[in-house]
């Protein structure tokens, strides 16, 4: 693959901000917002709620007037981040019912975080067969500590804080690109707050909240995929406005697998290589690739480094510990002719390189889904991924904007 190509708008940054368009009855407009079907699935549940959404291209506008408070199950089946819309409507209505939600099969992905963090600001919790259902008096500033830093229960508890009468202090937070700029969102709608992009934040919660104009970010997870792409092909490709001030991390893992990449602006160039060669520790040690909470490597790019290793020449180990469920799709990688040994449900050790011969495969989550699809470029022979929705939901047309880089694939009707 080789030219030029500009990442989607970060589809983690999105779909809170979309929540967050609820904490005002004025509009919010933001703009870049990628057309994916995660995005998609929080608009429609917007518009269940009696919100007005209006779109344009990549700007949508969403005017927060509700009329219900109850997400619908259905929806909400379709998307893990409809639990989003817990804090903003508790915080503006004081009641919110929600399905269970849909998501990524990862294996099990737990909710208690989110609904802890709502306890301890004063909301009362009831769960059923059918979901959860949230109702406070009022809810007031805490010191709240996360079990877990988990990204969306950190924006729950930011949304639901920020008209919170008092001072919340958010312990343990997250603090991923995508947190920060929903921080950075809020304070612009009139919320005060400190210490965001840290693990400690503080509010002071605020009596109401304005609309306001925001730009989203390039996808520093979609930037991660193509660099990992272009490496398999051993093509050279440069990636348009791609956030590189959240790139160091994973700039560093992908040259451990002898991907060279350069900073030129606010630009990245991937290096063409004829041959990708595995760092080793030292004294020749195997080397490691671990997921880890920000600013280390990110979960959502171990599939795509695994999917790397396998052309790299040397050994590597890769540990993926935060999902149960993450690292099973790697059967598919064998199945292409690649040398895998799965040695339990977070950690697989690749050999490479590997020659990879086309396949018909299953795209289990959109990550894993993203790794095959690399996969199937850099291998001989035609290749069929089936459950490509699974794509979708968190690339933009990747199949259209590949091909305008030179890679053979086509969309079956």
């Amino acid at each position: 693959m080789r030219g030029e190509i500009t990442p989607a708008g970060n589809k983690n940054e999105a779909l809170p901000l979309i929540a967050a368009s609820l904490l005002t009855d004025e509009p919010v407009t933001l703009h870049n917002v990628p057309r994916i079907r995660d995005v998609r699935g929080m608009l429609e549940v917007v518009s269940a709620l009696g919100a007005k959404v209006e779109e344009d291209e990549r700007t949508v506008r969403i005017t927060g007037e509700l009329k219900t408070m109850d997400v619908p199950s259905a929806l909400a089946r379709e998307i893990r981040t409809s639990l989003l819309f817990a804090g903003p409507l508790l915080a503006r209505y004081k009641r919110v019912k929600l399905g269970l939600p849909g998501g990524d099969v990862l294996g099990r992905r737990r909710n208690d975080t989110h609904f802890l963090a709502l306890r301890a600001l004063g909301a009362e919790l009831d769960v059923t067969s059918g979901g959860y259902g949230l109702h406070t008096s009022g809810l007031k500033g805490a010191d709240v500590l996360l079990d877990e830093p988990s990204v969306t229960a950190t924006e729950n508890a930011l949304m639901a804080a920020v008209l919170a009468p008092g001072r919340t202090v958010i312990r343990n937070a997250a603090s991923e690109p995508h947190v920060q700029q929903l921080g950075i969102a809020l304070m612009k709608m009139g919320a005060r707050m400190v210490g965001i992009g840290t693990n400690t934040i503080t509010i002071d919660g605020a009596e109401r909240l304005k609309g306001i104009e925001h730009t989203i970010l390039s996808d520093h997870m979609e930037v991660g995929s193509l660099i990992g792409a272009a490496a398999m092909t051993h093509g050279e490709i440069t990636i348009k406005n791609a956030v590189p001030q959240y790139l160091r991390m994973t700039r560093m893992v992908f040259k451990r697998l002898g991907v060279e990449t350069e900073e030129q602006g606010n630009d990245l160039v991937v290096k063409a290589s004829g041959r990708l060669v595995v760092e080793h520790d030292l004294g020749g040690a195997i080397p490691k690739v671990q997921s880890q909470v920000w600013p280390g490597f990110p979960s959502d790019l171990t599939s795509i480094a695994t999917a790397v290793a396998t052309q790299a020449e040397g050994t590597v180990l890769i540990h993926e510990w935060m999902y149960p469920g993450r690292m099973y799709w790697v059967g598919s990688l064998e199945s292409m002719g690649a040398r895998i040994v799965l040695c339990d449900p977070h950690r697989v050790v690749v050999v490479g390189p590997s020659q990879l011969y086309g396949s018909d495969l299953r795209s289990p989550d959109i990550r894993a889904g993203m790794a095959l699809l690399a996969a199937t470029l850099s291998a001989k022979g035609t290749s069929t991924i089936n459950n490509v929705e699974q794509i979708d939901r968190g690339y933009e047309e990747l199949d259209k904007r590949l091909r305008a880089l030179g890679a053979r694939i086509d969309r079956a009707a």
